[in-house]
């Protein structure tokens, strides 16, 4: 017994009948309508930025393989799920070299230089797109408009808002907001594709409720506080829930298994305190949309949120002892 090693692998540490490459092309599949939906508006430039997304994240992660000679990781279906998230999150018309740069730095940077699947603390795909949105505001920004053959360009119903007030979104109705027929990125066009592709995620068991019904009806409920203070400078909650990225983020990116809290009370603290900062961006911060970086801010929590879980429980096996 005194040469015996104990011997830990990478999490997660329970075993079934599911694997990495099936629950991840799952949630591949999973995101296949919100892409068919931004092609259809956007065109085969959307396309494009799909593909060259998912090309070079899985090229990153096979180089990164290569590179400290590991088992090649790359065909495994995580940097595809990366690859296709952070697309969602561009606008159709950036330059592909910027969309190239992103992938570098959710593949290198926020994966694999913390180890890789399983290690990292913040969601690459959104580390990347926060990284883009500060380095190159302007083409982070500059949406184009659903079925404009010439990528003509227009502000985000969020960025009308934050810009010129409640009095220039009024003609946007929600059903337009929800069925996607508005400016922004690839994944925040259509809420209707995204609540029919995370259904699947849900009928399979790889997400539960709890995350996204903490984040959106915590944005609902601060933005129909502010509302009902003050309905002519406020927009309403629903006008929030349909426009932006809140169902991507929340549906998608802050359920994500590596980066989000393992126990039941911490996906509440974490879900609400992503709704709760989005809702504080959105309405006084410098930026219009505020998912990203709330998600990222809450990743950044996590390991307390599950180090709290696992000193209380064993406090409490304590207790009965």
């Amino acid at each position: 017994m005194e040469n015996a090693r104990l011997i830990v692998s990478y999490p997660p540490y329970i075993r079934n009948d599911e694997n990495i490459e099936k629950i991840m092309y799952t949630v591949v599949l999973a995101l296949l309508p919100a892409v068919a939906v931004s092609v259809r508006f956007f065109g085969f430039r959307a396309l494009n930025v799909v593909f060259v997304c998912v090309a070079s994240s899985m090229f990153f992660e096979y180089l990164v393989n290569k590179l400290r000679k590991q088992d090649y990781t790359f065909l495994d279906g995580s940097a595809v799920v990366t690859g296709v998230l952070l697309a969602l999150n561009l606008p159709a018309n950036l330059p592909y070299w910027m969309v190239v740069l992103g992938a570098f730095i959710a593949i290198v940077v926020v994966k694999q230089l913390f180890g890789g699947l399983g290690c990292n603390i913040f969601n690459p795909a959104l580390a990347a797109r926060v990284f883009l949105l500060i380095s190159f505001p302007a083409a982070m920004t500059s949406w184009p408009l659903p079925f404009s053959v010439d990528m003509q360009t227009a502000a985000s119903p969020l960025g009308l808002l934050k810009t010129e007030g409640l009095k220039a979104v009024s003609s946007i109705t929600l059903w337009q907001a929800f069925a996607g027929k508005i400016g922004g990125s690839l994944g925040e066009t259509s809420g209707l594709a995204l609540l029919l592709g995370a259904s699947i995620l849900f009928w399979k068991k790889y997400i539960t409720w709890v995350i996204p019904f903490a984040f959106v009806g915590s944005v609902f409920v601060f933005t129909a506080i502010f509302h009902w203070v003050d309905p002519l400078k406020y927009a309403s909650p629903m006008f929030h829930m349909v426009t932006g990225g809140l169902l991507l983020g929340a549906l998608f990116m802050a359920t994500d298994m590596v980066t989000s809290p393992v126990s039941r009370r911490g996906q509440w603290i974490f879900g609400m305190g992503c709704g709760l900062l989005t809702g504080v961006i959105r309405l006084f911060g410098g930026y219009p949309e505020g998912v990203s970086f709330a998600i990222l801010i809450m990743n950044a929590f996590v390991p307390l949120l599950d180090r709290w879980d696992e000193y209380s429980y064993s406090k409490k096996r304590r207790l009965v002892k």
